[in-house]
């Protein structure tokens, strides 16, 4: 048996917020609980929360309702309750320096300009927690990153970052099952 592991998707609660690339976290955790055939979130640590175990290896899996700046409020009072070390938390997050299509898993690692992975690591107060970071790539043209994070996705963003869904969702899967991490990485194929 391996010890109980956490998964947090990050992005803002609220309907005005679904399907924007700053809530790709929100998404990829839907599918996850998709995939293991689990629902229904209850709120707990000021967080959409489920408790569940795959192939007997027990785990939670959070949405985070804080919104972004705040979220590492809701990771840290969630692994705390439970005693769940850095090491055993995953977080989801959307990344701009990494385009549309493409995934990376990441052990460990600074927050790269991302408010959310720097709440997360303020308030855990180390950043050795494990990423699975989304690319969505940054606006073209005079577009601000704020209103190109929080705006709907392109089809085409839309379609390519659908692509490495699977293949992200068998990664964490294996993980939460085995505690095996690599650092790695997933592209679409209309990427390679």
């Amino acid at each position: 048996m391996v010890g109980m592991k956490l998964v947090a998707g990050l992005g803002n609660p609220g309907r005005e917020y679904e399907g924007t690339p700053h809530n790709v976290g929100f998404q990829v955790l839907d599918l996850l609980m998709e995939k293991l055939e689990v629902s229904g979130f209850q709120q707990k640590f000021h967080s959409q929360f489920c408790r569940t175990s795959i192939e007997g290896e027990a785990c939670i899996l959070i949405k985070p309702q804080t919104f972004m700046n705040r979220v590492g409020l809701a990771v840290a009072e969630c692994a705390g309750f439970y005693k769940i070390p850095a090491e055993d938390i995953v977080i989801i997050s959307d990344d701009l320096d990494l385009p549309p299509g493409m995934a990376r898993f990441r052990d460990g690692g600074g927050h790269g300009g991302h408010n959310g992975l720097r709440s997360v690591i303020d308030s855990l107060g180390n950043s050795k927690f494990r990423r699975v970071r989304f690319g969505i790539g940054r606006p073209v043209g005079k577009q601000d990153v704020v209103g190109y994070v929080l705006g709907q996705w392109s089809k085409t963003e839309e379609k390519l970052a659908q692509s490495v869904m699977d293949q992200v969702l068998v990664e964490l899967v294996g993980f939460l099952v085995t505690s095996q991490f690599e650092n790695t990485s997933f592209s679409a194929p209309e990427l390679a």
